[in-house]
Order: C-alpha cells, then structure tokens, then sequence
C-alpha cells in the first residue's frame, strides 16, 4: 500500500475558493486555468490507485470558509471508507479564538493537522505578508498549542525564511512539522540550490520536522527526475527516508506531468532500500494512520 501524503480536492458547487474562481490571474505555480474545475475524489482516486496508492492525506487549498472546506473533505471521507483520507485543515495560530477553532477541527474525525503557510512566492508574499507570520509570538504560542492537542503542523515557506523558521520551531519541540515541497526551491540554479541546501540543514536538524518530496514541477514545469535529482538527493541526505514522504500535489502538478510520469521519476531517484518508508511508513505514521 502506498500513500500519497499531499494533495487536494476541491467542489467548486459546496465550497467557495476565492483563487479557483478568479479567472486571468497566473499564480505562481503557473497558470491555473487547467485546474479552475472540480476536481474530486474519484478523478484523482483513478490515477493513484492506478500507481498503486490507496490511502491519502488532503490538504487545505485556501477556502474562504476553513470550516465549510474541512466539514466538506469529512464528508467525502465518510462517503469513501474504502479509501482511507485524513486532512490538514487551515488555521490562523494567530487568531483570539484559536483553541475553539482548534475544538471545532478536532471534532472531525478525520482532521490531523493544521497547515497556516509562511512563504508561497516572493512575489505573492509581499503582497499578502505571510512573511511576518514569523514575527508574531502569537503564532509561535499557536505552534505549541498544535502539538499540545496532538495534531501536526504542515509548513510551506522558502528557503529564505528556513533560518528564521527553523528558530522557532525550535521553540515548539511537540510539535510534529511536515516541510511542504522540499522547502520549495524556486531557483533551480547551482547557486540558489546551494543555498537551500544550506538553509535547509537548519530545519532538518530539528527532529521533529519531516519532508515532503513534493511539489517539485511548481518552479519548473519542463522538470525531470534527472533535474530534480540533486533535490530528492539532498532531502533523502539530511532529513533520512524515515523522515521523507511522497506528495503528488495533484491536481496543482499536473500542470507540469501527469501522475504515472510524477510517481514513475519519483521512483526512479529513491533507492529500493527507502521506498516503502518514503511511499508508505513515514506518511502512516506521522498522519496517524489506523
């Protein structure tokens, strides 16, 4: 069994994402108007099954109503108990109501964790200022109180803000952190992949951060496994497979590939001897599971 441990789904008819619906405007991932449709359970079910998955972890996509997107995801686990789906809901750790906010998530059975993001882009940061995210002692409280609850905090940021980052988890030691997307590292040269090699050593010192060897085609949709090899290499290197999980972050990356191609270069760089701890036991065991 393999589980894919990051991707989304979304009904545009039961819950409003205010980026789905904003049609011209091209994102930093690329232009989005493939993916501006429904996207559902049994569409992205029939390419992973086909590569062998069948259990997978959803993860928030910027509903404009938290609540409405985790309450619809539970509804989709529980008309598929077949297939096993856990979720990470969004959640500002920043907010005055954060433990009702967190009681009314843990209320749904299938909620694991939460995920605020820190850094998407630099472009898009400097206008909605996620960045300073890392300055609020509100935020780093609310990082404690996640892992206090027994739930697991998914961080996406840049490799510019891992140093900062990395500071303050280590303020919140609890707290079970999964990196989204290797740390996204949008330049791909040797100079920017040097750098993020190096700040990405500061979080991965952390034992309680994992990685998600996903979202690799964001930042280069002519991507290939000879490409991106350095990245799976280096994450695989300091973080250890037990440590590493598979993320397909479809349908955001099928943009760049289809699944087969995604799972198959995937595949391609990861020994045999870590397969099954990065394809299946990491993702079992940090999202709990049963």
């Amino acid at each position: 069994m393999k589980i894919d441990a990051h991707h989304h789904l979304w009904d545009l008819n039961a819950v409003e994402y205010p980026w789905l619906m904003e049609k011209g405007a091209v994102r930093f991932f690329g232009d989005p108007t493939p993916i501006q449709r429904n996207y559902l359970l049994p569409e992205y079910r029939a390419d992973a099954s086909a590569q062998g998955f069948s259990a997978s972890v959803h993860i928030q996509v910027g509903a404009a109503d938290p609540w409405a997107e985790a309450q619809w995801v539970q509804s989709v686990a529980d008309q598929y108990p077949d297939w096993p789906l856990v979720q990470v809901v969004f959640c500002d750790l920043t907010a005055d109501d954060l433990e009702y906010q967190l009681d009314r998530f843990q209320s749904l059975p299938s909620v694991r964790g939460v995920r605020q993001i820190v850094g998407r882009a630099p472009g898009e940061d400097a206008k909605t200022g996620t960045n300073r995210l890392l300055e609020n002692p509100d935020f780093r409280k609310g990082l404690n109180t996640v892992g206090e609850r027994g739930l697991s905090f998914d961080l996406q940021l840049l490799p510019e803000l891992m140093e900062q980052t990395a500071e303050a988890l280590s303020q919140a030691p609890g707290t079970p952190v999964a990196l989204c997307h290797a740390g996204s590292p949008h330049d791909r040269s040797a100079e920017g992949l040097s750098h993020w090699e190096e700040a990405l050593s500061s979080l991965s010192k952390l034992p309680q951060v994992h990685c998600k060897l996903s979202g690799l085609g964001m930042f280069d949709h002519n991507w290939s496994a000879q490409s991106v090899a350095p990245i799976v290499s280096t994450c695989l290197s300091q973080f250890g497979a037990d440590r590493c999980m598979f993320g397909s972050n479809f349908p955001v990356d099928s943009l760049s590939s289809t699944y087969l191609e995604l799972v198959s270069r995937l595949q391609e760089l990861i020994p045999d001897a870590h397969k099954d701890s990065v394809f299946h036991n990491t993702a079992k065991r940090f999202y709990r599971f049963e």
